[in-house]
């Protein structure tokens, strides 16, 4: 099963199942939008109200996540691009929630960000709250997944005193999720399809079993000492191939697209313009 939030018209932002290219509408999505809980799946699963072509209806970041939480160095190949060593515990930053933006929304790179990235990453969104979860607590938590482009501003991020992961990763429009939030009904989080897309061209092909840390180990590791509320976003980290490792480098350009697929979520699709 496959959540949204939306807007139809002028209406607040809703909840809704998306069925194909069918959304049924299944109530008002209220502040925190669609949470992967048994009681949201059950509200979505339900869904008897009013049909919209998906191509009639805005799709908004399907959830507002207390937090969000970024994993650096998680895949072997991008380690080895950034001539990193594996990490022995998950590298962990934050993001700013104000960040978020949906699908088919315009990424706006700020004027003095010189080195735009893309990320293409599966986010895990927790149903319940966690803390100090063991493995099988972690698991029992994450309620489902969904597409997600951690835009890196690298100038911000690298160029800067002691290095601004938290602000070059949380410029406004910097955080696409979406476009809908899936079950794990049948899907296996440590075996999941991930490509990136740049203007037609596949800059990042991958899957989920080269983590080298699995989605309940991230949740553990992340719940340590702090509270996971449900909501809660954790993108997964990036593979291989993002455009500061290229040669020559690859960063994002007015009029560039960036897609995001995951298996069993869809496309994650945002243009790109430069901040006027």
């Amino acid at each position: 099963m496959r959540a949204v939030r939306f807007l139809a018209g002028s209406r607040e932002p809703r909840v809704g199942r998306l069925d194909g290219e069918t959304v049924v509408d299944a109530g008002a999505a209220g502040p925190a939008g669609f949470v992967p809980s048994p009681e949201g799946w059950d509200q979505v699963g339900r869904a008897s109200g009013a049909r919209y072509a998906l191509s009639d209806v805005r799709l908004l970041a399907p959830v507002v996540p207390p937090k969000l939480i970024g994993i650096g160095l998680n895949y072997r190949d991008h380690a080895e691009e950034s001539e990193l060593e594996l990490p022995d515990v998950p590298v962990v930053f934050a993001m700013w929630p104000s960040a978020l933006i949906g699908h088919d929304d315009t990424i706006v790179v700020p004027r003095d960000e010189t080195r735009p990235d893309y990320e293409g990453e599966v986010a895990i969104v927790l149903g319940r709250t966690v803390k100090n979860a063991s493995p099988e607590e972690a698991r029992a938590a994450i309620g489902g997944f969904s597409a997600f482009n951690d835009v890196s501003g690298r100038r911000a991020q690298l160029e800067t005193p002691l290095r601004q992961f938290t602000l070059g990763k949380s410029f406004d429009t910097f955080a696409p999720m979406g476009p809908c939030i899936a079950s794990l009904d049948e899907a296996d989080l440590g075996s999941l399809g991930v490509r990136t897309t740049v203007s037609g061209e596949v800059l990042q092909e991958s899957s989920t079993e080269r983590l080298i840390f699995s989605a309940e180990t991230l949740v553990s590791y992340c719940s340590t000492g702090v509270t996971l509320e449900a909501g809660t976003v954790i993108a997964t980290g990036t593979p291989g191939g993002v455009g500061d490792s290229r040669e020559p480098r690859r960063y994002l350009t007015p009029d560039d697209v960036v897609e995001v697929w995951v298996e069993g979520v869809g496309t994650l699709r945002n243009a790109v313009e430069k901040e006027a």
